[in-house]
């Protein structure tokens, strides 16, 4: 599934959006991406639309509060993970609201634990749904060598 995500990222990043899911499933599946890797990516970009529109509060947004992680968020990102989201915050490439999005769309996954490579997917996927502008040392983090290697 990250494979197609990153696919995506790479083919549609200039054009801000994507064929409807039907046609962008058709141009997966004649990139050689299998059924099943194609309909989980299709499902977890869906959840992903979801969760921007969700119930998250626009407050979050602005809020300078500690995150705490309960037991299952903790063991699921690990430490690098939630190091990782802290840094990007702390370095305001992430808000608060934006890292609740990400911890979600990690939680989602059927994974017990999601890697630093997958994690960095999750962001990146996240920052280019949200319009966001990505800065180019950030952008060759989230796309450095080990994410890469989620492609081939």
């Amino acid at each position: 599934m990250f494979d197609i995500l990153v696919y995506l990222f790479e083919n549609y990043y200039q054009s801000d959006l994507y064929p409807d899911q039907d046609a962008l499933a058709r141009k997966l599946s004649a990139a050689g991406f299998e059924h099943d890797d194609i309909s989980d990516a299709l499902s977890w970009l869906q959840g992903l639309s979801a969760t921007e529109a969700s119930t998250l509060p626009d407050s979050l947004a602005q809020s300078t509060a500690f995150r705490g992680y309960a037991e299952v968020e903790a063991t699921k990102l690990g430490v690098e993970g939630r190091g990782f989201l802290a840094f990007l915050e702390g370095a305001k490439v992430l808000t608060p609201l934006l890292r609740e999005i990400i911890i979600e769309r990690a939680m989602a996954l059927s994974e017990d634990s999601v890697s630093i490579e997958k994690l960095k997917v999750i962001v990146l996927m996240v920052l280019w749904s949200q319009q966001h502008s990505i800065d180019s040392l950030v952008l060759e983090e989230l796309l450095s060598d080990r994410a890469q290697l989620l492609m081939h």
